[in-house]
């Protein structure tokens, strides 16, 4: 078979708290993250929420340590895959592709290429597949492959998503049990799926099978589960003012809370690993707003990180690809190239969404008309004396 070598892709996330700004460029530079009607857009734009967010972000990781400990368990859990690999008698090495911070993917193709790999399989660490997750990494990949002689070698296949792989799915199932037994009365609690968005716009104009895979695979959890509690998805980390995918987190733990509801397991189903949308965006923010909104107990599922059964889902996983034709990239969901962002209204007055999407465009134009003149040193700012 030839050299073996296996690449984990992840979001990546800011190391230490001077990282921040950067990551967070890097992530709004991404047009599968915020698309724009031109590509000379991109960059200024991220530059300016970059900039506008840091100090915003920089209090939540310092609220979580000072940096993301993605990193850290992404590389725990290569380390356990190839040992577990070895285990079922494939040997292959493990490389780290981040798609926002480092190790970048880029790094790890150099580093495979380096080691002369002959097969590589392509394994997104995000059970659902989505364009702005594992999508935007594999477009990355694709590129590179497109443009390089060497990559061109090496035979690949992509697995472009798990969300109903059985051991994935025991794996969650046994840590969600795990924490309704602690509560008083464990057949009472809800259980709380929050599910990472994505604009409508993905599913309803590209395609995106986000919001399909998410919603299969937590009605497959609830049946590996075999218990009766009541349950409930909703989606967090929105961005901006277009629609996303509903319900929002933070209205349905209001809902819930309306409705009398005292006992929450928390489930964050997008995420295999503790991260800032674990460890303070569910366990902080959404935590004290359930508390608020009269949920006595907020309990919360750990990520699976290095799970054993999950573990084993991944080399089981890995071992199957190899035996199979191989996945290309063509064959995954692409985003249109002149895909909207924001959904066609109808005029309305008031702050409707095509209002806000207006004034957010204006106030784009403005700010590029500001960095101009701040270069140029001409213009009216200048004229009236405010520059």
């Amino acid at each position: 078979m030839g050299r073996v070598g296996v690449l984990l892709l992840n979001l990546g996330g800011p190391d230490k708290i001077e990282d921040v700004r950067p990551f967070l460029y890097n992530l709004f530079s991404d047009p599968e993250i915020i698309r724009l009607p031109s590509k000379a857009l991109q960059k200024p734009l991220a530059w300016l929420i970059s900039t506008l967010r840091a100090k915003k972000s920089q209090n939540n990781y310092l609220e979580i340590g000072g940096g993301s400990p993605l990193r850290k368990i992404t590389e725990d859990q290569g380390a356990a895959l190839e040992k577990r690999l070895q285990q079922l008698g494939q040997k292959a090495k493990i490389y780290i592709g981040m798609r926002y911070w480092h190790p970048f993917t880029q790094e790890a193709i150099a580093e495979i290429k380096q080691d002369g790999i002959e097969k590589l399989v392509i394994l997104p660490l995000y059970p659902q597949f989505s364009i702005s997750t594992s999508g935007s990494s594999f477009r990355v990949l694709e590129e590179m492959w497109a443009e390089d002689p060497k990559l061109q070698k090496i035979e690949y296949t992509i697995i472009p998503s798990w969300y109903d792989n059985q051991g994935y799915l025991t794996a969650m199932a046994d840590l969600i049990a795990q924490e309704l037994d602690k509560f008083e009365h464990p057949e009472q609690a809800r259980v709380f799926f929050s599910a990472h968005g994505v604009p409508v716009s993905y599913v309803e104009e590209a395609g995106d099978p986000y919001q399909e895979e998410i919603e299969k695979c937590t009605n497959l959890i609830m049946e590996t589960l075999g218990r009766s509690n009541p349950h409930t998805l909703a989606y967090q980390s929105r961005v901006g003012p277009v629609e996303w995918l509903q319900p929002y987190t933070e209205d349905a733990l209001e809902e819930l809370g309306e409705k009398g509801v005292k006992d929450l397991a928390v489930v964050p189903i997008s995420f295999v690993s503790e991260h800032i949308e674990t460890l303070q965006e569910i366990d902080i923010e959404y935590r004290e707003l359930a508390e608020e909104s009269g949920i006595e107990n907020f309990f919360r599922v750990p990520a699976l990180n290095t799970h054993p059964t999950f573990i084993n889902s991944l080399a089981e996983l890995v071992v199957e690809s190899l035996n199979s034709p191989p996945c290309t990239f063509g064959e995954v969901t692409h985003p249109k190239k002149n895909m909207k962002m924001y959904p066609q209204e109808k005029w309305q007055w008031g702050m409707t969404t095509a209002a806000e999407v207006w004034n957010g465009r204006l106030a784009m134009l403005g700010f590029l008309a500001l960095v101009m003149e701040l270069i140029s040193g001409n213009g009216p700012l200048h004229l009236v004396g405010l520059l």
